[in-house]
């Protein structure tokens, strides 16, 4: 890309909006245009807006310090200065669909980490290595919203994408029935241990809408094309518990499975360690070589050990084996806030750069 294009960042002073800073720094396509957060922190440098509160373990870029933040009061001035923005701003729901959609009618497309747009029909909610081709929903959306530039475009729950991708190469198969249980990093509410000491060493049985996004949101990824919405997958049923652990980075799900024609033990470790996306066939910079791999040690996969595989946005597959009421059961791990979250934004906007959806003003 011979100029890169200039991108913002709405929520930047969040656990995941600093984990676009970082992934931005040094992109070969983007470059950090503009940063966005509350009104509190607008006319702050970004440097003020987060003294005391960087999360993470990779320093904060120096060159964003001194950029002063806009607040999402300002929405129309900031979007003057990017050519697409990411958002992953805390506020309510209802607040955060007519903010996007304010934007997008800007003609600022928007690629979200947050929930609220996720169930409108004509809004893509996209894995790029399973259903890129889920994109072509803007040509619908836009037409509704009266835009040529503008839209907006979704990634799924964090913690789906520790399980969904290894389920999907096998959709050929009919699953029938998953059930799962998701043990989900602090990191997915914005925590740290320092500001949630009462996780260290703790099982919270319930997070607020994750059970109802873990049985939903897969129909959705999994479902067809239908010109302005996707036609949701009737299979497979799925039920989910979702636990917080005190763990920082990871989610890992537990996974039992019943198909309608089962594959074999070897046929499932082959898929998973042979898979190939179109993301790596489109050269996408983020797009991890390898998207899926099986590891045979039992004690695998640990958060500390694999949430990084691939620069965080592989997942790890293991301990398959024959399950007494289902067919197999397994476990899965993703890194929530690379893959999971910023990470997989990330991906989602270079495949909408490949395909024509987001370019320069």
């Amino acid at each position: 890309m011979e100029q890169k294009l200039k991108v913002g960042i709405i929520g930047a002073t969040g656990y995941v909006g600093q984990r676009f800073i970082t992934l931005l720094a040094d992109h070969p396509w983007f470059e950090i245009a503009a940063l966005c957060a509350s009104p509190r922190s607008a006319g702050k440098t970004y440097e003020e807006a987060v003294e005391g509160r960087w999360k993470l373990d990779i320093p904060c870029p120096e060159f964003v310090k001194k950029m002063v933040v806009y607040g999402t009061d300002n929405i129309e001035e900031y979007c003057e200065q990017i050519d697409f923005t990411f958002c992953a701003v805390d506020m309510k729901k209802d607040e955060i669909h007519a903010l996007e959609e304010k934007i997008a009618k800007l003609e600022c497309p928007v690629v979200s980490n947050n929930s609220a747009n996720r169930w409108t029909e004509d809004v893509p909610m996209v894995i790029p290595e399973i259903n890129s081709d889920h994109i072509k929903l803007i040509d619908a959306q836009r037409m509704r919203l009266g835009t040529k530039r503008g839209f907006i475009a979704v990634k799924p729950n964090c913690s789906i994408q520790s399980y969904v991708p290894a389920l999907t190469p096998f959709l050929k198969n009919g699953i029938k029935q998953i059930s799962v249980c998701t043990y989900q990093a602090i990191s997915g509410a914005g925590k740290t241990f320092k500001d949630w000491p009462e996780m260290v060493g703790n099982v919270i049985p319930y997070i607020g809408g994750e059970e109802e996004k873990s049985e939903k949101e897969p129909l959705k990824v999994w479902g067809e094309f239908a010109g302005d919405h996707i036609e949701l997958a009737k299979n497979p049923v799925i039920s989910a518990q979702c636990y917080r652990v005190a763990v920082q980075e990871g989610h890992t799900a537990a996974v039992s499975v019943s198909f309608e024609n089962k594959p074999s033990k070897e046929e499932l470790i082959s898929v998973w360690n042979s898979y190939e996306s179109e993301a790596v066939k489109l050269g996408l910079p983020s797009a991890p070589k390898h998207f899926l791999q099986y590891i045979d040690e039992d004690n695998r996969p640990q958060p500390k050990l694999d949430a990084n595989f691939e620069n965080g946005m592989g997942v790890s597959v293991a301990r398959l084996r024959e399950d007494n009421i289902f067919d197999y059961k397994f476990c899965c791990l993703s890194h929530n806030t690379l893959r999971g979250a910023a990470g997989g934004g990330v991906l989602t906007a270079e495949l909408l750069v490949a395909k024509g959806y987001i370019q320069a003003k």
